[in-house]
């Protein structure tokens, strides 16, 4: 079974930075979509963006477009996303997860989800 675990976030002022990690273990990873989503308190969980099996193909959320940059390394079993130009709309807990059937926007379409880290933005 496909175990994520996040890391990397934390409390950052506006127009700050941070790289989020998500590694995974248990099965070989290179054959999943690696999705990222964030949940802010009393909201419903969103798709940022995601990144292909290969890392040949990215994708991301209108909101987050420009700004975050996502990317893997299969040979450490690792998605990244880094966040730059941060503003305290994007404070929310941030989830990866896992699809074997590529990327998608949909929460529904992933079946194996990391815990999640907190991102804090203050103004």
């Amino acid at each position: 079974q496909l175990q994520l675990v996040e890391s990397g976030g934390g409390l950052v002022q506006t127009g700050g930075s941070l790289r989020l990690s998500c590694v995974g273990s248990g099965v070989v990873v290179d054959f999943y979509a690696i999705g990222w989503f964030r949940q802010a308190p009393g909201k419903e969980r969103e798709w940022v963006s995601c990144v292909s099996e290969s890392g040949d193909k990215t994708y991301y959320a209108d909101s987050v477009k420009g700004r975050f940059t996502v990317s893997r390394d299969n040979d450490v079993s690792t998605a990244y996303l880094q966040m730059n130009s941060l503003t305290p709309e994007d404070t929310a807990v941030y989830y990866c997860a896992a699809d074997r059937r590529g990327c998608s926007e949909y929460v529904i379409e992933y079946h194996d989800w990391g815990q999640g880290t907190q991102v804090t933005v203050s103004s």
